[in-house]
């Protein structure tokens, strides 16, 4: 007989308020049996015993009962979140750990983390705390013998790997890293620089996996003003990992050259945060997350033709949160973490040929296969990708017959669109969605060597070291050759994503270099930077700031001529890439009059210049914008893009309708979980 599961199961009288509910007999002694249940099939265990804590008398009971209903579909109610812990610890009570006769409990702290950290999603979608994951019912503490249901998903990751004998602790040891070592190596290298470094997840991946991040900065862990942030993404496709080998040997080699005392190093880290995500997709190798994005190119290329209307920091559109999910859910993190952190650079590390491309990759006749479709910011992306392309030793090559020949006319870059076009590109998307510039690197059409072959791996990374340069350390340039240009990098040169945000060496002009008019609205100031040495870095950087000093986030920084802008971070700091030339630079928010600026950029120089905007506000009338001000051409303020439009479904509902989730649990009848009401 079937237990009935609306009604929210009470405790015993014998109700502990410190320790749960009393033990039923079977948590004393039991008959275990074969666990049967489909969604619980990946649980660390494979015995189980009826009846459950629940208490459900049968496997039948169990898989018709809206516990497990709801297991099975909370990945798509939570849109990823906190998959697949959830459900691991559900299963752990719906289907309880049986050995030797005797059922053990999932740990108390365990569950009481996890709801700490999930509870907020249920909040988002107006669920209540499911009964079952209540800690103190149906969990018990360590004197009592309780387990870790959620232990295979660290996976061996806290098991510590000593060094190779007789190495200094600034060894770096080139090896094939399953995700396990690679974490280790991470979280080793983090403490290791402890004050330069630390380790963080933006989430995890479909199958539970944390998408780890290792962070490298004076103040880890923070945004310091008008440092520039740079992210390095790798395995972004299953089966091509050198780009995460690589990114791994990089965080390695910015901690040991700091403990080494490098003052390159020293330098880039009290400039630059700089972010490694070496493995963006450690699921499978039949993944494709680079094609999961929204696609917002397409709604660039409407709005581009709408007179006024804004063409950045488009939000994500509305179909794209229709079914689905699972794509959703792949990229929920990336894009979390992109709106997070102000980040001005990015670049991806590919395989499968040897060019650098860089946005658009849709082309603007969707029909079009291969399309030249550039951004608003075709100068500087083409000044990206040379700047990659034009020190790389195998790009240099002037052979045909070498690995991408094919690309030799075109200097060994590519519009995207013109090379194969295809939506859903997280290129795109981070130019659409944010103020970062990323472009995509595809190094090699070899794939990694693997297990045996972990020394020719090493072998084939160093080959890629060599640099023009003879005289050259190791490189911090996507570390596609690990040691090419080094001191070009840190001067401006080579690195796409390090070297053009850094603009290191020299000095910034002082205020009183620069002839500052502090004039209002139409005000116009000119900005000289003295020349420097070559450099790929160009661009200007600086504070949007009130008439008190206090300052203003979201302002716009607009380049005439470049229909994109870009927006200042919480801070009110901002960096904007730019070309050489002259430039007219306006920055403008609602409520106060713009200020335009020219901006000489020299040609040749090592550092952002330094220009600051004080906006004076609006004493009369209405609020003024610059044409392009306007959203999808409907007027009113610039919003900020918000991650989950789905926002609006989750409000608390009124007048006693139930939310949208409701509609998976309409067939149960009178079984149907009412205990997840709020209201």
């Amino acid at each position: 007989m079937l237990v009935l599961a609306a009604a929210r199961p009470g405790c015993e009288p014998a109700w502990d308020p410190e320790g749960g509910c009393p033990g039923s007999a079977a948590a004393d002694s039991a008959m275990c049996v074969d666990l049967q249940l489909q969604t619980c099939s990946d649980v660390t265990y494979n015995r189980t015993a009826f009846p459950t804590l629940l208490p459900h008398r049968s496997r039948e009971a169990v898989e018709s009962s809206s516990e497990y209903i709801l297991l099975s579909v909370l990945h798509h109610l939570l849109e990823g979140q906190c998959n697949p812990d959830l459900r691991l610890l559900g299963c752990a009570v719906l289907a309880p750990r049986c050995e030797g006769g005797r059922v053990r409990r999932p740990c108390r702290h365990v569950c009481g983390a996890l709801r700490e950290a999930c509870q907020p999603a249920f909040d988002a979608i107006d669920m209540a705390w499911p009964y079952f994951l209540d800690c103190g019912r149906y969990f018990s503490g360590p004197e009592e013998g309780c387990y870790d249901p959620l232990e295979k998903l660290r996976g061996g990751l806290d098991i510590e790997e000593a060094l190779p004998s007789g190495h200094p602790p600034t060894f770096i040891q080139f090896t094939h890293h399953s995700y396990a070592q690679m974490v280790r190596v991470l979280r080793r290298t983090a403490a290791r620089c402890a004050p330069i470094s630390k380790t963080y997840s933006i989430g995890r991946s479909f199958d539970g996996r944390d998408l780890l991040v290792i962070e490298f900065s004076s103040r880890p862990g923070q945004h310091e003003l008008m440092e520039p942030e740079v992210k390095l993404i790798g395995n972004i496709h299953g089966n091509e990992v050198a780009g995460r080998e690589m990114l791994i040997y990089l965080a390695q080699y910015l901690c040991s050259e700091y403990l080494l005392g490098s003052p390159r190093i020293q330098r880039l880290l009290n400039t630059t945060r700089v972010h490694l995500l070496p493995s963006m997709n450690p699921d499978g190798y039949e993944l494709d997350l680079n094609r999961n994005f929204p696609d917002l190119t397409s709604e660039y290329y409407r709005l581009a033709s709408v007179r006024g209307a804004r063409s950045d920091h488009i939000a994500i559109p509305q179909h794209y949160w229709w079914g689905k999910v699972g794509a959703r859910c792949r990229t929920r993190g990336l894009r979390l973490w992109m709106r997070t952190i102000p980040f001005v650079l990015s670049a991806s590390l590919h395989g499968g040929d040897l060019v650098v491309s860089y946005p658009f990759d849709f082309s603007k006749h969707p029909q079009e296969e291969k399309m030249f479709s550039p951004t608003p910011d075709e100068k500087m992306f083409k000044l990206l990708a040379r700047a990659y392309a034009d020190v790389h030793p195998m790009m240099m090559d002037r052979s045909e017959n070498r690995c991408g020949g094919n690309f030799l006319k075109r200097g060994s870059i590519i519009n995207g669109a013109d090379w194969y076009s295809f939506t859903g590109g997280m290129s795109d998307f981070n130019y659409l969605h944010s103020n970062c510039f990323e472009i995509t690197v595809e190094k090699d059409q070899e794939l990694p060597p693997r297990g045996e072959r972990a020394e020719p791996l090493g072998q084939q990374l160093q080959q890629w070291g060599r640099s023009k340069a003879p005289d050259d350390n190791w490189t911090l340039m996507m570390t596609v050759r690990l040691r090419a240009g080094m001191d070009q990098a840190l001067a401006g040169g080579p690195s796409v994503c390090l070297a053009s945000a850094l603009g290191l060496g020299g000095r910034e002009k002082a205020d009183g270099d620069i002839a500052v008019r502090s004039e209002l609205e139409e005000g116009n100031q000119d900005c000289e930077f003295p020349k420097k040495a070559p450099g790929v870095h160009r661009g200007i950087k600086g504070m949007v700031m009130d008439k008190f000093g206090k300052p203003v986030k979201n302002a716009r920084i607009l380049v005439k001529g470049i229909r994109h802008d870009i927006t200042t971070a919480p801070d009110g700091d901002y960096w904007r890439l730019l070309p050489p030339g002259a430039h007219i630079v306006i920055a403008q928010a609602p409520g106060y009059s713009k200020v335009i600026k020219k901006v000489i950029i020299p040609a040749r120089m090592k550092r952002a210049g330094r220009v600051d905007f004080i906006l004076q506000p609006l004493r009369t009338g209405p609020q003024k914008f610059l044409p392009g001000s306007r959203r999808g051409g409907l007027g009113g303020e610039p919003q900020e893009p918000d991650e989950e439009p789905l926002g609006a479904r989750r409000q608390p509902t009124t007048g006693g309708s139930k939310p949208w989730w409701w509609s998976y649990f309409t067939s149960l009848g009178q079984h149907q979980p009412r205990w997840l009401l709020k209201y």
